[in-house]
């Protein structure tokens, strides 16, 4: 329903005494034609189309969010694998699992701990398994 019709009765005639659903003559009343959308003023006059400066100032801060989201996991990624790269033999380390040890050996797909000296306990793990370069607490 996109206009609404008001209809006016003209001066000096009478009503209808019933409400039908039969049509009502047209003679001496006239129609207005008043606009359905309260916004456009009453002037008839329709929106312009297309984006406003606040519609592109709100999609620039939401792509500004998002690029943010992304840019922190992607940062802290970056910074692990270059520590890892780093490692060399005899580094100490933390595992993601809590297990400390130092590093026997380096491979491309897998590192070699050694975590207990006294019965030389060794485990192999994955390069994403380790969670910290540890520093030498030596006095």
């Amino acid at each position: 329903m996109s206009d609404i019709w008001i209809l006016a009765q003209a001066e000096g005639e009478s009503a209808p005494t019933t409400i039908t659903s039969e049509p009502v003559s047209d003679e001496g009343v006239s129609q207005t034609k008043v606009p359905s959308d309260p916004n456009m003023g009453g002037t008839g006059a329709q929106p312009k189309p297309g984006l406003g400066l606040p519609q592109i100032l709100l999609i620039g801060v939401m792509i500004f969010i998002v690029f943010m989201m992304f840019r922190g996991p992607k940062k802290k990624q970056q910074e692990h694998q270059k520590m890892v790269k780093s490692l060399q033999k005899n580094d100490r380390v933390r595992t993601i699992g809590g297990i400390y040890g130092t590093i026997v050996d380096v491979r491309d797909d897998e590192i070699v701990l050694k975590i207990d000296e006294a019965n030389n306990t060794k485990i192999k793990v994955s390069p994403n398994a380790i969670g910290q370069k540890v520093a030498d607490e030596k006095s």
